[in-house]
């Protein structure tokens, strides 16, 4: 079949004809379909516990962009100051990474002035 299919010309002029196959020269990556699933579905590649709770505490405000009351948004602010609190108490995983906890109306006086919440 297939033969006979290159004999009717039905694999002539396909595209990407004459160039190389992307990652066929390059070393064997294990997660390679993990990766590239990552990056066709556009999910960031997930972080490691530390390096999660870090960024989670220096995007708090960008985590509360879409909260209108103040209850809801200390409520946040709270659960992510619990977690904070967990990982000093036992080690997460990934490299050693200290995060402070928030302070809670110092961050709900921020977000009230960026997003002119009164």
């Amino acid at each position: 079949m297939i033969r006979e299919a290159t004999e009717r010309g039905e694999f002539d002029n396909l595209p990407g004809q004459g160039k190389p196959i992307p990652g066929l020269g390059a070393r064997r990556d294990d997660n390679a379909w993990l990766k590239s699933f990552l990056e066709r579905e556009k999910v960031s590649m997930p972080l490691p516990g530390s390096l999660q709770l870090r960024k989670d505490a220096a995007e708090i405000l960008d985590t509360l962009s879409d909260v209108r009351r103040e209850d809801h948004a200390r409520e946040i602010v709270e659960a992510l100051n619990d977690r904070i609190r967990d990982s000093h108490r036992r080690r997460l995983d990934g490299p050693v990474v200290h995060v402070n906890v928030l302070d809670v109306d110092q961050v709900i006086t921020e977000w009230k002035q960026r997003y002119g919440i009164s």
